[in-house]
């Protein structure tokens, strides 16, 4: 029902920043909710940030707040995430994805990925 594209993504040294951006097609984007995840080789897939529909709420997981900004653009059917002050440890494969009222984590669409490294 919803394909997603992410881009963004790169070779940033420590301290830099980047934005991903991940482009939804599809109907009715604004009725999903969407997240960033992440998963570093050998880890697993760990959430990073995630916004409602309207865009009036959202979480982040702790090691990124205040550093990470979730947001979205319905009428352009785009989620971004902007990263300040990235860190070696940021480094991952970032997923976004997308899901339905009331969540249901099975049933999420994915993106391909987009890599981020983060160098010392």
């Amino acid at each position: 029902q919803v394909q997603l594209v992410e881009s963004g993504g790169g070779l940033v040294q420590a301290g830099g920043s980047l934005r991903l951006s991940c482009a939804a097609s599809g109907r009715s984007f604004s009725s999903y909710a969407m997240g960033w995840f992440r998963q570093a080789p050998g880890k697993e897939r760990d959430i990073v940030a995630a916004i409602t529909g309207s865009g009036d709420k959202t979480v982040y997981t702790d090691s990124v707040k205040g550093r990470f900004t979730i947001s979205r653009d319905n009428a352009k059917n785009t989620v971004y995430l902007q990263m300040n002050s990235l860190k070696p440890e940021d480094t991952a494969v970032y997923y976004c994805a997308a899901g339905q009222i009331p969540l249901q984590p099975d049933r999420y669409y994915w993106g391909q990925g987009t890599q981020v490294t983060v160098s010392s």
